[in-house]
């Protein structure tokens, strides 16, 4: 039995009707996006070309599927791509510009974004009148609902399992509505979303606990996050119970425990489940939702990902022995499997603030996130190979609609996200991103001033009403000991902190004063999980990456097929691949001469690599439109 906190729920109440927005409700350390502006840089041109592409997509067509199902009249064709799993880019379609709307006011994403929450609205409606039985607050696009829901709540699960993942296509859309109300304080899309909550609960509300255990041992997104967060919004206990019974036992229990299950499971099956964990522990504060949210994250981040931050092969996570898949396969790290790796930190942070969060989020959201959209038509990657001398594809808008393009709306629309969070008194500069921050409860402006990585300081300028607040600045890891220095009016300020910490500076700020961070960067080497004799280099948090020729890129530019998200021009041989030679492994870092005249470019010389020429390296989120080298065999001195 659940223990309803009468007090808890009233505060809870209170939050979310303040001044603070409903995103500060929510999640209780974040800025409202529209008070997080990004200034010129990589993160700016990413978020504006997104938006770009973003309108080029057709609305109707989105969301043909849910007019469909309900039985109203067609507006517009179905996307033929990925048929079965209908409508499941449509819910991130709404987050996304949901985000952009109040980070930029973007006037076509607000109208964007209503006349979607009123075309929900109709088919929500629509639902309750053609399927009495079962279809009262429903406003999915899964193809054949009827099918699937009226057999369902029975407990016969037949038409469900022969179906392409229906939980997880109505997660979707759950989060869109979520995420309108919660970046706009839109009312009609909470209240939809509310009544879709009580529609899940009513689906389910015969099956048994065995029952809904095997219902979940099918990919079903963040469901148990989604129910979480209509409790937190409401105070009402039917919705955390719902999201324990959502909850996956199988892979709850075994995180809860300590115990690393995840070889050969489907990956991006099981982060939102691990999401929706932290949730439930962060509104409840019981240990086994805790401890299973920690360690999945320590195992996946520490035992399990790549030096960008992704993780996964041809979409499952390999066990010790086939981490050499990494070397061999083209299907590499998912796109969305970071984009919740890193939805999952941001609910860590906001339960422990430690910079081990913040410094994984980093470099991710540098070398893996940013690196996934095409700096020149904003096409989205659904897979990054590790494999030497492979490449990505990209999406075009209306053609290719993967889970990745889904994802990858929403990720270019929420890199002001995690630059700056709080705890009450406290603010955290969590990220070197130029922006500037509206902190409208202090009455203050700070504006941090960067071309990082491309030099190694930031600035921040503070104006507004003198107010006291302490400043924790991230330590970040990849600085050496003793080498960051902090300067505050040209005044050098001394400390005891070390590497992936948080340097708290508690004083008064006034109007005019200027805080400069210098951040040293080092080369350094990381080598792959489990296959030690593949190194990657990194300047910094950076990934570096070569660039290895143009041949055979077949399918550059995906079509709308089945398969267009794998990259299947010529497996070039692994075997022959540059490799680094004549170096031990503590020693590859200095291998790398760095070209003066351009920030964060190196040349590998020939002598050290079994290549007749010299090689260049260079930020691989630059890398586009070729092959490319982001690891390097060392070869042994025989």
């Amino acid at each position: 039995m659940v223990r309803q906190n009468p007090i808890s729920i009233i505060f809870c109440l209170l939050l979310l009707s303040g001044s603070g927005g409903a995103q500060n409700a929510l999640y209780r350390n974040e800025f409202p996006l529209g008070d997080v502006t990004l200034l010129d840089g990589p993160f700016k041109r990413a978020r504006d070309l997104n938006i770009k592409v973003l309108l080029q997509y057709d609305v109707d067509r989105l969301f043909a599927t849910f007019r469909k199902e309900a039985g109203l009249s067609k507006k517009a064709e179905l996307y033929p791509n990925w048929e079965g799993l209908d409508g499941h880019v449509a819910g991130h379609y709404l987050s996304a510009i949901a985000m952009n709307y109040v980070s930029v006011k973007n006037e076509e994403c607000r109208k964007r974004m209503e006349y979607i929450i009123s075309e929900l609205r109709e088919c929500q409606e629509a639902n309750g009148k053609k399927y009495p039985d079962w279809g009262k607050g429903y406003v999915g696009g899964v193809p054949n609902s009827d099918a699937i829901w009226s057999t369902f709540k029975d407990g016969n699960f037949k038409a469900y399992r022969s179906a392409w993942v229906p939980w997880y296509n109505v997660h979707k859309i759950y989060a869109g509505l979520r995420d309108a109300w919660l970046y706009t304080g839109n009312e009609n899309a909470k209240d939809i979303f509310l009544k879709f909550c009580d529609w899940g609960i009513d689906i389910t509300a015969a099956l048994s606990d065995e029952q809904m255990q095997s219902m979940l041992d099918t990919e079903h997104g963040g469901i148990n996050e989604i129910f979480a967060d209509a409790y937190h919004m409401t105070g009402n206990i039917k919705y955390l119970v719902a999201a324990k019974r959502f909850s996956h036992r199988l892979l709850l229990d075994s995180m809860a425990a300590g115990i690393d299950n995840l070889d050969n499971k489907h990956a991006n099956t099981q982060v939102p489940k691990a999401i929706g964990f932290q949730r439930i522990a962060e509104l409840t504060h019981e240990k086994v939702f805790l401890d299973a949210g920690s360690f999945f994250w320590e195992t996946v981040t520490k035992n399990r990902s790549l030096a960008f931050g992704g993780n996964s092969r041809r979409e499952h996570f390999p066990d010790a022995n086939s981490c050499k898949d990494f070397v061999e396969e083209v299907q590499g790290p998912e796109s969305c499997n970071s984009y919740n790796m890193l939805r999952l930190t941001e609910d860590l942070f906001r339960t422990r603030p430690l910079a081990q969060y913040a410094d994984y989020y980093e470099r991710t959201l540098f070398n893996h996130i940013l690196s996934t959209q095409h700096p020149e038509h904003g096409g989205y990657v659904y897979f990054t190979p590790a494999r030497p001398r492979h490449y990505r594809v990209y999406s075009t808008p209306n053609e290719a609609m993967w889970c990745c393009v889904g994802s990858g709306m929403e990720n270019h629309g929420k890199y002001n996200q995690f630059i700056y969070t709080h705890t009450n008194d406290s603010l955290y500069l969590n990220l070197f991103i130029a922006s500037e921050l509206n902190w409208r409860d202090k009455g203050i402006k700070i504006k941090q001033e960067t071309e990082f990585p491309f030099k190694e300081q930031t600035k921040l300028t503070f104006t507004g009403k003198s107010t006291h607040f302490t400043l924790l600045i991230r330590y970040p890891s990849w600085v050496r000991d003793r080498a960051l220095i902090i300067k505050i009016n040209g005044k050098s300020i001394a400390y005891n902190q070390h590497p992936s910490s948080y340097m708290a500076i508690d004083r008064t700020w006034k109007t005019g004063d200027v805080l400069q961070i210098i951040l040293p960067m080092n080369n350094t080497i990381e080598q792959m999980p489990n296959v030690p004799e593949y190194i990657a280099f990194l300047h910094g948090p950076i990934l570096l990456g070569a660039r290895t020729g143009t041949k055979d890129l077949k399918g550059l530019i995906a079509d709308d097929s089945r398969w267009g998200h794998i990259a299947s021009g010529e497996k070039l041989p692994v075997d022959e691949a540059p490799a680094i030679v004549n170096v031990t492994l503590s020693k590859a870092p200095e291998l790398l001469v760095p070209l003066k005249e351009n920030p964060l470019v190196f040349k590998l010389p020939a002598s050290s690599i079994n290549t007749a020429e010299e090689m260049i390296l260079e930020p691989f989120f630059m890398i586009h439109d070729s092959r490319y080298m982001m690891y390097w065999k060392i070869l042994k001195p025989e």
